[in-house]
């Protein structure tokens, strides 16, 4: 779940993303308030190149002056999502099933709030993990983090 910042954030970019054939994966706020550091994950439909990496530099600081998120100075760094991809909408998760991933939930659900586990399905608004020979139904609306688990094969 983003913060109130992060969604401010998110939703002034997503429109932009689209008109430039770019998905932004979700926004990330980290450190002091004084001088916090603004992750923004976008990705494209064969990956994110330099060249989109860079362009995306370009507007995305443009926007963020524009909007002025933080009085004051704060970092941004635009990257793609990495092997270890946040998981944030039900499509997010759809285009993943079949594949590992980790969630933390903002409370517990069957008495747990840490999965990780093989995504099975989503419908609606939930998605479905399956670890230790058990399978559990988590609301989206609930998660507070989720990333694929990333896996290297040599």
């Amino acid at each position: 779940m983003l913060t109130k910042k992060e969604q401010q954030i998110l939703d002034a970019l997503e429109p932009l993303a689209a008109d430039r054939g770019v998905e932004v994966v979700t926004v990330e706020v980290i450190g002091s308030s004084k001088a916090p550091v603004i992750r923004v994950y976008i990705d494209a439909e064969d990956g994110v190149s330099f060249k989109e990496l860079t362009e995306s530099q370009e507007w995305i600081g443009e926007t963020m002056d524009e909007i002025d998120p933080f009085p004051g100075a704060y970092t941004l760094e635009v990257s793609s999502p990495g092997i270890d991809r946040p998981l944030r909408t039900a499509a997010h998760f759809a285009r993943f099933v079949g594949e590992e991933a980790k969630i933390r939930t903002m409370g517990p659900i069957d008495g747990q709030a840490n999965f990780k586990g093989v995504i099975a399905e989503v419908e609606g608004d939930e998605v479905a993990v399956e670890f230790d020979g058990r399978r559990a139904c988590i609301p989206i609306s609930s998660i507070r983090r989720a990333n694929l688990v990333g896996r290297v094969d040599f």
